[in-house]
């Protein structure tokens, strides 16, 4: 099953990465491959928010929507996202946030997928691999926009 992990530390807070890949509705503007993102539900109680999002991503010709539950854990500074429904068999995607100090965090992204249809793991396998690298980035340049870009402290 393919899988993608990665760890960065980010000079931005850890409550600013939270709320920047919280704010799903607008991944299209910024995410690899995502034409669209509807939130079709949300659910929140003391501690966590529960949405219920269909993402559609494109490829050249290749159209594919799938619904993920996608659970916000401010408390325990976690994003999880579960597959529903759509092409896949299996799909999981975490996000961590540690911070570092009161600027500086450590992001932590990881996803296991694997599609349901041989033709279609053909199709998209390599340009899931190479856009799930580019994730990271992509967030943390948004980041940057939004929030302004920052150094990193030394190690």
């Amino acid at each position: 099953m393919p899988s993608f992990k990665t760890e960065r530390r980010v000079a931005h807070s850890a409550d600013e990465m939270f709320a920047l890949v919280a704010d799903v509705e607008q991944y299209p503007k910024f995410v690899p491959l995502c034409e669209r993102l509807i939130v079709r539900g949300r659910q929140q109680d003391a501690a966590r928010e529960v949405l219920v999002a269909d993402m559609t991503v494109a490829y050249k010709i290749v159209r594919e929507t799938f619904t993920t539950k996608v659970v916000l854990d401010r408390l325990g500074s976690t994003i999880r996202a579960d597959y529903l429904d759509g092409p896949f068999k299996h799909l999981e995607n975490i996000w961590s946030f540690a911070a570092i100090d009161a600027e500086h965090s450590v992001i932590r992204f990881s996803i296991d997928y694997e599609f349901r249809s041989r033709t279609l793991s053909t199709l998209m396998g390599a340009v899931f691999d190479k856009a799930f690298r580019k994730f990271a980035d992509a967030f943390e340049k948004r980041a940057d926009e939004i929030y302004g870009k920052a150094a990193l402290p030394s190690a």
